[in-house]
């Protein structure tokens, strides 16, 4: 199985030995108040609003290259990515690899208890911004980690494919079209024929930080959704970073055939063609 989670030791290792570069996602001032030493800034792993017509997806690689680029994100090294903690930004670290993983990289990770975890052992941190040569970041999709609005609406008449709402249980309820506040006014429900697992439910969270559970855990859970390692699974969240989490969990356990519908909640019910259950639906 890849290597996905990384520890504090292993990648301050990583940045001694092979030069890795640490991607922080969190928003500029936290990241210029203190960040992993050499790490570049790059939110727009968690932002990004992605599209998954052939015009979006273009525009997704054409984005993310050049972000890379600028940040001097070398794909030859080690690219780990971090948050504060792994539920902080609704999993916008997991997010920021599966979309390395995604457009190419092949060695891209996370650091598996994120920057508290981090602070808690009193290790090094740089303040101020990191700026590293640019590059140009070569795009090589993997077109087979990522579900399009095509490939979900095709799902929908398709038993062998289970579609999971990784959303919180007022968006699957449908009283909110987000968790983020202000709410988008966007319309409510679901995806028909959704299951709904909650992301959080693949995490052990204490009051330090949250780590994923086991993936004896994760199998059992899923076990109780008619799922096993061999099922042919798709998430969906709003924008596609609670659905990164739960497919890293996934993919822990030993899931294989897991794949994210990256437009989501948003890229959907922003089209009045495609079936929607829940609120307004009628069901």
């Amino acid at each position: 199985m890849e290597k996905i989670l990384y520890t504090n030791a292993e990648v301050q290792d990583l940045i001694a030995r092979d030069g890795a570069v640490p991607i922080d996602i969190r928003d500029r001032e936290q990241y210029l108040a203190g960040h992993l030493p050499g790490a570049v800034n790059i939110p727009e792993f968690f932002s990004y609003l992605a599209e998954t017509t052939e015009e979006g997806l273009a525009a997704l690689q054409r984005t993310f290259a050049e972000l890379l680029g600028r940040a001097g994100v070398d794909p030859d090294k080690p690219a780990i990515v971090y948050e504060y903690a792994l539920e902080t930004w609704c999993g916008a670290s997991c997010r920021g690899y599966w979309l390395l993983d995604y457009l190419g990289h092949p060695r891209a990770g996370v650091l598996e208890k994120g920057l508290v975890a981090w602070l808690m052992e009193g290790r090094a941190l740089e303040t101020g911004p990191v700026t590293r040569p640019p590059m140009v970041f070569p795009v090589r999709p993997r077109a087979e980690l990522l579900a399009t609005r095509d490939d979900v609406l095709n799902a929908l008449h398709d038993p062998s494919v289970r579609l999971i709402d990784n959303r919180h249980e007022g968006e699957w309820l449908g009283r909110l079209a987000s968790p983020y506040e202000p709410d988008f006014e966007l319309p409510k429900g679901r995806i028909p024929g959704s299951i709904w697992i909650e992301w959080y439910n693949f995490l052990r969270q204490s009051l330090e930080y949250s780590t994923f559970k086991s993936p004896e855990e994760i199998r059992a859970l899923c076990a109780d959704h008619g799922l096993t390692p061999a099922s042919d699974i798709i998430l969906y969240c709003f924008k596609g970073a609670r659905s990164a989490n739960s497919c890293v969990a996934l993919r822990l356990a030993g899931f294989e055939k897991v794949c994210i519908y990256l437009g989501s909640w948003n890229e959907w019910s922003r089209d009045p063609s495609l079936p929607v259950a829940g609120a307004g639906a009628g069901n």
